[in-house]
């Protein structure tokens, strides 16, 4: 087994109203360049139980985030899925697919400027 040789902590918090819905959402990190607690009008996490063999998820968003920086949000997560993907698997070809997929949603949601160029 492989020695800890560190230990940090990831630390959210959700401010609810009285309906439970996310007025506010802060988040701060041990190795985090800035100090203090953070904003974030969305969070996703998703975590792997190995033993379930069952992907877990919290998808919260506060009332101020927009359909345009959701839609943003959306498309940055997509991509940035494919850099994580080819890092843990080196799996280059699929990857790719998932790139052109974000770039495909980038598209019909209307991510890109007039000068984009395919």
């Amino acid at each position: 087994m492989t020695e800890i040789t560190k230990k940090s902590q990831i630390r959210i918090d959700v401010h609810l109203d009285k309906d439970n819905m996310p007025e506010r959402i802060q988040w701060d990190a041990d190795d985090s360049d800035t100090e203090g607690m953070q904003e974030a009008k969305s969070i996703m996490l998703a975590m792997w139980d190995g033993l379930q063999q069952n992907a877990m998820r919290i998808d919260l968003w506060t009332k101020e985030m927009n359909v345009e920086e959701m839609n943003v949000f959306i498309f940055q997560t997509f991509a940035t899925l494919a850099d994580t993907y080819e890092r843990a698997t080196n799996n280059k070809e699929v990857a790719d697919d998932m790139r052109g997929f974000a770039h495909q949603l980038g598209h019909k949601l209307n991510i890109f400027g007039d000068d984009h160029k395919h």
